[in-house]
């Protein structure tokens, strides 16, 4: 039996399928049912207007945008923050500046990696070579 701690209420539990317990699966499960119920009277919503009306935390509300459960389609000032810079998005995990940012230190970074693995793949002396005609030899 695999049991660990709720990390949303802390209390102990046999771990199945879900990484929370019962108790707080019930409670998500109502939180997104008051999510979807506001969203389908106020279509015009932003997440800090659905956050304060449900009291559902903008943390979770994200993570039901994430998993698809809250479709942005028909919530057209429906958005939330980028993971770097909070900045309000509609798709990704990073705004745009943010991905190109991080493109460009990856970018920066690559040629040192290249430069490196060329380095341990070129053989020191013609001994260190293994060939298959060695192999076959013994």
């Amino acid at each position: 039996m695999n049991l660990d701690n709720c990390p949303r209420c802390g209390k102990l539990f046999a771990k199945n399928f879900r990484d929370v317990c019962p108790a707080c699966i019930k409670a998500i499960d109502n939180e997104y049912a008051l999510c979807s119920d506001y969203l389908r009277k106020q279509k015009s919503a932003n997440i800090t207007e659905l956050s304060e009306a449900t009291d559902v935390s903008i943390k979770q509300i994200t993570k039901f945008i994430k998993e698809g459960r809250i479709s942005l389609m028909g919530a057209p000032n429906l958005m939330y923050p980028c993971e770097m810079c909070g900045t309000l998005i509609r798709e990704h995990n990073q705004c745009e500046s943010c991905r190109a940012k991080l493109l460009h230190e990856v970018n920066k970074v690559r040629p040192d990696i290249a430069a490196k693995e060329n380095e341990d793949k070129a053989p020191t002396s013609a001994a260190s070579v293994y060939r298959i005609m060695d192999r076959k030899r013994y």
